[in-house]
């Protein structure tokens, strides 16, 4: 019987992968296998902000990823992918801003849908992070709120969160996942420098000593002077300005925030500012969410004389009042989400300097 068998390396047909056997055991073996096709990018939108995700897109140089996010007759919230994303690098853009808690859940069941999919790595793109002034319990019986959303996020499957001038530094601790922390500051900075804002008839304010660093940091880039302001808050959104550290007198003051909301504590800064004597008051913030009222009330405060804005909030065109000017972050955010896929450094992007907290 034995000298009827047949060997199963001489069967025909196996010839080649004999060949291949023998081939890999001349290789000494290594640490990984490598197979094609190599690593996939994919983006998709959310509905909080596509004209932010579609200058992103361009950016990198692809198309936005189909899929289909509707509200049900209920109000509940639906999301398919409309192509495979199987072993992709997903990158998901939603900004915090209104509706605040149907953009969130959007996005949560947008990452769980990817997980789900068998997407290789999740990262969601939150310029604006939701609900980041409540990082902690300012008084008693009140919730963490930005631990809540950083749970919720985690929960979904994220595996990434990439953000914009975080109210701050804290929430970054609030996730057990790494978080890529963007600052816009060196857009700021370039924009004033081109309107010839710079040098010593100039001063750079922070609105409160918990911008401090970041107020120093943009006096650096534009060799300018150094103002602190210090508030109180009778509300939550009310601010009185109580005392100014530095000399404003005789120069243009800039005052930078990393959001402005009803714009009652920019107003009130700028106020002070003038009393104390400064030529002129420009403001900039990351983020523009200009709540309720907030565009006819700085349309009308004569104290601030220009504002810029990014736009990791949409901001209605038609609405926008002329001292009003918005930058995009498409290009900056473009980088961050080709570094990140590339497996490259993030904070070289600013030379390290952006932890300013």
């Amino acid at each position: 019987m034995s000298s009827q068998t047949i060997e199963a390396t001489h069967l025909p047909g196996l010839e080649a992968t004999d060949a291949a056997a023998r081939e890999r055991a001349e290789v000494r073996p290594g640490h990984f296998i490598e197979r094609g096709p190599q690593r996939r990018l994919m983006l998709f939108s959310g509905r909080s902000h596509p004209e932010l995700a579609q200058k992103i897109a361009e950016k990198i140089g692809i198309e936005l990823g189909e899929v289909t996010l509707k509200t049900f007759a209920n109000g509940e919230t639906y999301c398919r992918y409309e192509e495979s994303i199987r072993g992709a690098d997903v990158f998901l853009i939603q900004t915090g801003c209104e509706p605040i808690d149907r953009n969130l859940v959007e996005l949560c069941f947008m990452i769980q849908a990817a997980k789900l999919g068998s997407a290789k790595r999740i990262t969601a793109v939150v310029p604006l992070f939701p609900y980041a002034r409540q990082d902690r319990k300012a008084r008693p019986r009140e919730p963490i709120s930005a631990r809540l959303i950083a749970d919720f996020l985690q929960t979904a499957g994220a595996d990434r969160v990439l953000t914009m001038d975080l109210h701050a530094g804290q929430i970054q601790g609030f996730f057990s996942i790494p978080v890529d922390h963007m600052i816009a500051l060196p857009i700021f900075a370039q924009h004033f420098r081109d309107q010839g804002f710079v040098g010593d008839s100039v001063v750079s304010v922070s609105p409160d000593p918990g911008r401090a660093k970041m107020a120093h940091r943009f006096a650096e880039l534009l060799d300018a002077d150094l103002a602190i302001m210090h508030k109180t808050r009778p509300g939550h959104d009310a601010a009185e300005v109580t005392e100014l550290t530095g000399r404003v007198r005789g120069k243009t003051a800039i005052m930078g925030d990393d959001r402005i909301d009803t714009g009652g504590t920019l107003i009130a800064g700028a106020r002070a500012l003038i009393e104390h004597g400064a030529e002129a008051v420009h403001v900039f913030a990351t983020h523009g969410i200009f709540a309720g009222d907030a565009l006819e009330r700085l349309t009308a405060a004569d104290d601030v004389a220009g504002i810029a804005v990014t736009d990791t909030v949409p901001i209605d065109p038609l609405r926008k009042p002329d001292k009003i000017t918005v930058l995009t972050v498409s290009a900056l955010l473009a980088e961050t989400i080709w570094n990140v896929f590339s497996d490259e450094s993030v904070s070289a992007i600013f030379a390290g300097e952006n932890q300013l907290f």
